[in-house]
């Protein structure tokens, strides 16, 4: 006979763990979001450098050709910075250099204008260390005078070439000028005797030395000794007081 045995009621399924394809499905969704993004944006970043290195080399086309231009427009002549042909502008060189030009034909025609090179000329009184007027009368005797306005001393002082003057009397007209023995007189007309060499002294003096004589070797000057009478141009010395003179503007 068979023993009873109460029915046990079956017991209940486990839980079900998750499965394990969810996870991993979400997992994988989830990391392969950044991923797809990363590749849209790499996408785009390249179309936008393709397209700014297209913009690019046509705009460097287009300034190559203005630059074309432009080369041809100064070597005509036209362009607006280019250097104007030789005969534009001659007249009035400072006006092409304030408009940004730099041609050396303009800076060299403009150095040409200037009139200190053609013969500056000034009005002075030459002033003696001895406290002399030098002057010239009518007759062509050179002298000096302790008035100070008088005519005779009044000079007209033309540069003739670099350190190079012309000295000559304004009411008379008379050149001051210095023979080969190195007598002063005044002459009417201008010749190389006429010309001396004149030099700012280290006192602030000038000094007057005939251009075309020397004696021994040495120069000769324009003096007056100590009672305003002309010395010979060999007895005087350029440190010596009495070939010492200073230009004074008339009052």
């Amino acid at each position: 006979m068979r023993r009873w045995t109460p029915p046990v009621a079956p017991a209940s399924a486990p839980a079900r763990a998750p499965a394990p394809g969810l996870p991993t499905s979400r997992r994988t969704s989830s990391s392969s979001s950044p991923s797809s993004s990363s590749s849209v944006r790499l996408a785009c970043l390249a179309v936008l450098l393709l397209s700014t290195g297209v913009a690019a080399a046509a705009a460097g086309g287009g300034g190559g050709g203005g630059g074309g231009g432009g080369g041809g427009g100064i070597a005509g002549g036209g362009g607006g910075g280019g250097c104007p042909p030789p005969g534009v502008g001659a007249h009035n060189p400072l006006q092409a250099l304030a408009g940004g030009v730099n041609c050396s034909w303009t800076l060299e025609r403009h150095t040409r204008s200037y009139n200190h090179l053609e013969g500056d000329v000034r009005l002075r009184r030459l002033y003696s260390a001895n406290k002399f007027f030098l002057c010239i009368d009518k007759g062509g005797k050179v002298d000096g005078t302790r008035r100070k306005n008088l005519a005779d001393s009044l000079m007209e002082i033309r540069s003739v070439s670099v350190g190079v003057v012309a000295i000559k009397s304004v009411s008379t007209g008379l050149y001051l000028a210095m023979s080969k023995k190195g007598t002063l007189f005044g002459s009417v007309k201008y010749s190389p005797n006429c010309k001396f060499k004149e030099r700012i002294e280290e006192n602030g003096y000038n000094t007057y030395s005939s251009l075309r004589w020397k004696h021994g070797g040495r120069q000769m000057f324009v003096s007056l000794n100590g009672r305003g009478k002309p010395r010979r141009g060999h007895k005087a010395r350029r440190r010596h007081p009495s070939t010492h003179f200073l230009p004074m503007l008339p009052s």
